[in-house]
């Protein structure tokens, strides 16, 4: 496999269960142990046998397709652990942060709500609030509409659309193919643990080269 992803770059991955999507997102984040190869993040290689992951997961937002958050705590602590117990940002300016971002992406009411007050929706927008409160360099995003309902998978998306707006570096696996082909600066289908193609969206959902690709398209498109 042999992917570059560029400073501001959306790239999309897209491809059947188990081609190898959320596995390379683990691989880029250092949550599955790379066996050959090597995977660097700027200047940090994160394959290197003496690198320092805690280092590493700074500079790397993930969100999964279940939401995580932590039950027993509020969504402002959910929000602020990680700058102040990592980063050792003072709590005053840790919520302060975390408000700005609840407020950004319409959850500035949830903000003494527990998780389980919270739709499927609003849980992982906190996610992903989260996750940017690390003021990450790049995004990871595994799959992270497909536990929502059909009706709340809208707002998701929108976040992550103003976060390309904004000019976040994003690599993202989905199955959302229109969102795929209206977000993406690039998309690449994996098959079988290989980038197989990788182009354009116009280009790739449009005219894809590979017969593996066309046949993978065909089946989403009867879906």
């Amino acid at each position: 496999m042999d992917l570059d992803v560029d400073l501001h770059e959306v790239v999309v991955l897209i491809g059947a269960s188990g081609s190898g999507k959320s596995t390379l997102l683990r691989c880029i984040n250092g949550l599955e142990t790379v066996d050959a190869g090597e995977i660097r993040i700027g200047d940090i290689e994160v394959t290197a046998s003496d690198v320092d992951f805690d280092d590493v997961r700074k500079r790397i937002g993930i969100v999964f397709q279940q939401f995580n958050l932590f039950p027993h705590m509020t969504v402002l602590d959910n929000v602020t652990l990680a700058p102040r117990k990592v980063l050792g940002v003072s709590r005053s300016d840790s919520e302060l942060g975390a408000r700005e971002l609840l407020e950004r992406f319409g959850l500035a009411d949830k903000a003494t709500d527990y998780p389980d007050r919270l739709s499927g929706g609003q849980q992982q927008r906190v996610a992903i609030v989260r996750a940017l409160a690390m003021k990450p360099q790049v995004m990871l995003f595994d799959e992270v509409t497909s536990a929502l309902d059909p009706l709340l998978v809208g707002e998701v998306l929108d976040v992550i659309r103003e976060l390309k707006q904004e000019g976040m570096t994003i690599v993202m696996a989905t199955h959302e193919m229109s969102f795929a082909q209206e977000v993406a600066d690039r998309v690449c289908f994996l098959d079988a643990g290989r980038v197989l193609e990788q182009a354009p969206p116009a280009q790739l959902f449009g005219s894809p080269q590979h017969a593996t690709t066309r046949s993978f398209l065909a089946r989403v498109a009867r879906i």
